[in-house]
C-alpha cells in the first residue's frame, strides 16, 4: 500500500509539473497586428507602418460617391507608427504621421493641372479591429480636424479647395494583399472657389503594409 501511495504522488507531481509547462504556451494571445504571417509576432509599439497604392490602382477625389470626375494620383503613400497593438480580441491603434500625394490629374471642367495635394493637421488616430476586413477608423488627432489642402492650376488661375472630416473616415483591411482599403469617405470644402466641389470623396487602397522598422520589414496582417 505505502509503494501505490508513493507512486500515486508522484504521478500527480508529474501531471502538475507538465500542466505548469504547457499553461503558458496556451496562455499567449495573438496580437491584432502580427509581422510575416498570421498569429505570427506582434508588431512593436513604436514600430513604423509604410505602405504605397496597391500597384495598379489610383487615389481619387470625387465629386460624389459614384462618380469618376475628380482628381485622380497614381502615386499615393503613407507612415504610421504602431501605438497600442493589444491581444486579439481587441482594437490595435497606430498615429499617421505622414500621407503624400502625387503625379494627379483633374478632369474638372476649366482645371488644367493639379499643383500639390497636401494633408494638414497630422497625426491622426488610425484605430484597426480584430479580423481580416474588420473596420478601421481615421480620426483626427490633437492637432485640429483632418483636413486636406488641394491647390489646382485653372484657366483662371491658381485656386486653392480646402477639405475637412469632422467625424472620421472608415476603412477596411485584408490579408490576401496586406492591404488597407477606402472607399467614397467624404470630405466636405470649407474655402475655395467654384471649382472646387462641395464635397470630395476619398477612395484608395494601400498594399501591402509592411513593418519598416523590424528587421527584413515584413507584411502586417490582421488577426
Amino acid at each position: 500500500m505505502r509503494i501505490r501511495r508513493t507512486l500515486g504522488t508522484a504521478a500527480l507531481a508529474a501531471l502538475a509539473l507538465a500542466a505548469t509547462a504547457v499553461t503558458p504556451a496556451q496562455a499567449d494571445a495573438t496580437a491584432v497586428l502580427t509581422t510575416g504571417s498570421l498569429g505570427g509576432p506582434a508588431a512593436a509599439v513604436g514600430d513604423v507602418l509604410n505602405a504605397s497604392l496597391v500597384p495598379g490602382t489610383t487615389a481619387n477625389f470625387y465629386d460624389s460617391a459614384t462618380s469618376t470626375n475628380g482628381i485622380s494620383c497614381s502615386t499615393s503613400s503613407f507612415s504610421a507608427t504602431v501605438g497600442a497593438n493589444p491581444a486579439a480580441p481587441g482594437n490595435a491603434v497606430e498615429s499617421l504621421t505622414t500621407q503624400t500625394f502625387d503625379n494627379c490629374s483633374s478632369s474638372v471642367f476649366g482645371v488644367t493641372g493639379v499643383q500639390s495635394i497636401s494633408v494638414d493637421n497630422l497625426a491622426y488616430t488610425n484605430t484597426v479591429g480584430d479580423g481580416a476586413g474588420s473596420p478601421v477608423t481615421l480620426s483626427a488627432g490633437t492637432a485640429g480636424p483632418m483636413q486636406t489642402t488641394v491647390v489646382l492650376d485653372t484657366i483662371l488661375g491658381s485656386v486653392t479647395c480646402v477639405y475637412q472630416q469632422a467625424t472620421g473616415i472608415s476603412g477596411s483591411t485584408s490579408n490576401s494583399n496586406n492591404s488597407i482599403s477606402f472607399a467614397a469617405q467624404p470630405f466636405n470644402l470649407t474655402s475655395g472657389s467654384g471649382l472646387c466641389f462641395q464635397t470630395g470623396y476619398f477612395t484608395a487602397s494601400y498594399g501591402p503594409v509592411t513593418d519598416t522598422t523590424a528587421a527584413g520589414s515584413p507584411l502586417i496582417y490582421v488577426n
